[in-house]
């Protein structure tokens, strides 16, 4: 589980890059329509009392992350050994973290080093500092994916519906120098360019692959990165809602038999 709450976690899948879903976007894109878009509704495997995390779309999500958004988008909160709650076994997270460099303090000489991840280790972020960010993307700042789910009104469905909405601008819309149209985007004009494209990641298990079908994915296990203890709160509320009941139950059968015995 996550020891910070705030791989196959974002939104941004390597292209978000250019501006994302942050304060950044919203920066750089000028208000050009003041309504509020629809947002494209999904069936989220979590949501409900009874809800849960689907693990295998967790796993194809940070799959997605990771071959495409990663390059762009950091995910601070999360550490590589976080992975076992979305089902992976220590010789997988050993070697996803493996797989990538991190830093790793200071050398002799007290100059930065870095070397293989371990499963303690930080997710990678794709550039040092914020000034590195925004020098490698014309001035934009891509958002760190941790909470983004959390963070957006519309939550789930919000994030869906931007890595989905691109599209061709109607005719007659005016567009700004560097912006991409998205039906999703408030005034529809974001810096980031489309993401996701079919048949972008093969999956292991041979799943769907289409934008639509990545985009669940990655929005599955940054929804789990925001909520990694979603499940065992849902389980606990069930507890100590049967546990009421049991005492309500409990509490009125003692009355009853006291106030009996003191009415004879």
């Amino acid at each position: 589980m996550r020891a910070v709450h705030s791989i196959f976690a974002a939104l941004a899948l390597g292209g978000l890059a250019a501006a994302g879903l942050g304060a950044a976007d919203l920066a750089t894109a000028p208000a050009v329509a003041q309504e509020t878009p629809e947002l494209p509704h999904q069936q989220w495997s979590w949501q409900g009392p009874f809800g849960t995390f689907d693990l295998a779309a967790a796993q194809r999500g940070f799959q997605v992350y990771s071959e495409v958004c990663s390059t762009c988008h950091s995910m601070k909160e999360l550490h590589y050994r976080d992975l076992a709650g979305i089902g992976l076994t220590p010789e997988q997270i050993q070697a996803v973290a493996a797989a990538v460099t991190v830093p790793q303090g200071l050398d002799d000489q007290g100059q930065p080093k870095e070397g293989p991840g371990t499963p303690g280790s930080q997710f990678r972020s794709p550039f040092p500092n914020e000034q590195a960010a925004r020098a490698a993307l014309n001035g934009a700042l891509p958002p760190d994916l941790s909470l983004i789910v959390n963070a957006r009104e519309g939550g789930p469905d919000y994030v869906y519906g931007i890595l989905t909405g691109f599209a061709d601008a109607p005719k007659g819309f005016t567009m700004q120098p560097g912006m991409n149209y998205n039906e999703v985007f408030p005034g529809h004009q974001i810096a980031m360019p489309q993401p996701l494209h079919d048949g972008q990641v093969a999956f292991a298990d041979g799943s769907p692959n289409n934008i639509g079908a990545e985009a669940h994915d990655v929005v599955t296990f940054l929804a789990w990165a925001a909520n990694p203890e979603l499940v065992e709160r849902k389980q606990i509320g069930w507890r100590v809602i049967l546990f009421l009941v049991v005492m309500t139950g409990l509490t009125y059968a003692v009355k009853r038999k006291t106030w009996a015995d003191v009415e004879h």
